[in-house]
């Protein structure tokens, strides 16, 4: 077989690159294989006040490749070369290095990974081109900066088209393929007035393609925060109610998904342990589910690293702790089947894929009716956090993170110069009052807008 026939006209041929590895392996006394590929081609543009300011094209492929030798222990190789000579490489390559596999920790294949998958709904969308994209951010920016006299320029700005595609493959005859199109809209404003520092704030969108991009409305999005972040005060420093939009509550959650995550349990590095499944972590209306087959999640995949099915699983029911996310090591150590969240290597990695948060159903849900505009007591209203990687200490559960918000006092929402929330995610899970509002669907996830009593908030002169 030449080195064209495994990638097909759209890319690659799963079926053909199985044969291919099987055949290579047999040659090879290779009995015990798996394959993982992930390759795209990227388009992505940004621009500086109307000019282009970067504008790229690229095509990536990673390929790992694992080998089980007969002493039952595992080598692995990574390439990007799926001609016949370069899988004949990685192959005996991975074969060699499993004399140097580590005994102790030996991954197997999922038995989930010949399992049916769901079927997922993503039109795939030819792409528009570089130069389409260019104009159409050259749109938005001019937009964007048309609404408000201060916003004098829009710094961090893009619009990229991906085409992808997944491959998961094994001796056992799993055979996994996976083609997704998806495109993505970044708009990040900055407003200056004179005497002023300046205030910055954004928005984004994603879809299944360029064409279906809101524009319009990350576009408003982003002039709207940016332009209520204006008219800022100084904070004092105290203990306030805050209200979560659900951007922030996701990424704080995510921020700590070592809770839910059996990695890190085993690792030794979560706030959970082996017997932490049935305690009760949170208020006892809060559902958080891991669920990477929502329709809101553009760029689903249907199945992980290791050819597990991706699935709807249960953190949290009622605040109690259900499951851990698992790959198939991690499950086979607590006895039970893997969950969908493995990523593909020597040792595996365990993640979460996209959270949905709300009301556990048949539950009162927490205060019924709040509105952060009619609370009787000064509300902070927390939009965006940052310095996630820094301000987190996940394996203790404290945090202290700046912030974007407003602080509400009798209706009038007042942006808040510059702060710091810190608490205990152990608290804060404890400490939910109730929902506001609808549950948004966002990049990482479903949430509405939560609010939690009690909070420390440091305002910073």
């Amino acid at each position: 077989m030449s080195s064209h026939q495994a990638t097909s006209g759209n890319g690659l041929n799963a079926e053909q690159l199985r044969n291919s590895l099987a055949s290579i392996a047999a040659s090879n006394g290779i009995r015990r294989w798996d394959l993982g590929a992930a390759c795209s081609t990227d388009i992505s543009v940004q621009v500086d006040r109307g000019e282009p300011k970067q504008m790229k094209g690229a095509q990536r492929s990673s390929i790992t490749v694992r080998v089980w030798n007969d002493a039952g222990l595992v080598g692995v190789t990574s390439t990007s070369d799926l001609s016949e000579t370069g899988l004949e490489r990685a192959l005996t390559g991975a074969k060699e290095a499993s004399a140097f596999g580590n005994p102790d920790d030996i991954p197997a294949f999922s038995p989930l990974a010949t399992a049916p998958l769901a079927t997922l709904d993503q039109p795939i969308h030819q792409p528009q081109g570089i130069l389409r994209l260019l104009d159409t951010l050259k749109g938005a920016e001019q937009e964007l900066l048309a609404r408000h006299d201060a916003i004098a320029t829009v710094p961090y700005n893009g619009l990229a088209e991906r085409s992808s595609e997944r491959i998961y493959l094994n001796s056992d005859g799993a055979c996994r393929q996976q083609q997704l199109s998806t495109a993505s809209l970044y708009l990040y404003a900055r407003a200056e007035e004179a005497g002023r520092k300046p205030r910055s704030a954004g928005a984004v969108r994603l879809a299944y393609g360029a064409s279906d991009l809101d524009v319009a409305g990350c576009i408003h999005e982003a002039a709207e925060r940016t332009i209520s972040h204006l008219n800022y005060a100084p904070i004092e420093t105290g203990r306030y109610t805050c209200v979560f939009s659900p951007e922030a509550f996701l990424d704080l959650i995510g921020a700590f998904s070592g809770l839910f995550n059996a990695r890190a349990v085993l690792d030794g590095v979560s706030l959970s342990n082996r017997d932490s499944i049935g305690e009760t972590l949170a208020v006892p209306f809060l559902d958080i589910h891991d669920n990477g087959l929502h329709p809101g999640n553009i760029g689903a995949s249907a199945f992980d690293g290791e050819g597990t099915p991706t699935k709807r699983l249960a953190l949290l029911e009622g605040g109690v702790l259900r499951n851990f996310l698992h790959s198939e090591a991690t499950a086979r150590a607590f006895g039970v089947s893997p969950t969908g969240h493995a990523g593909m290597g020597a040792k595996v990695s365990v993640g979460p894929d996209w959270f949905e948060i709300g009301t556990t159903p048949g539950s009162d849900g927490g205060q019924a009716g709040l509105d952060r505009f009619k609370a009787g007591e000064a509300i902070v209203w927390i939009d965006s956090l940052s310095a996630l990687h820094a301000g987190v200490k996940a394996s203790q559960g404290s945090f202290s993170l700046p912030f974007d918000g407003w602080l509400i006092q009798n209706g009038e929402p007042r942006s808040i110069e510059a702060a710091t929330v810190a608490g205990d995610i152990r608290q804060v899970l404890k400490a939910i009052v109730g929902f506001e509002g609808e549950a948004k669907i966002t990049p990482d996830g479903l949430c509405p807008m939560v609010w939690v009593e009690g909070l420390s908030i440091t305002g910073e002169a």
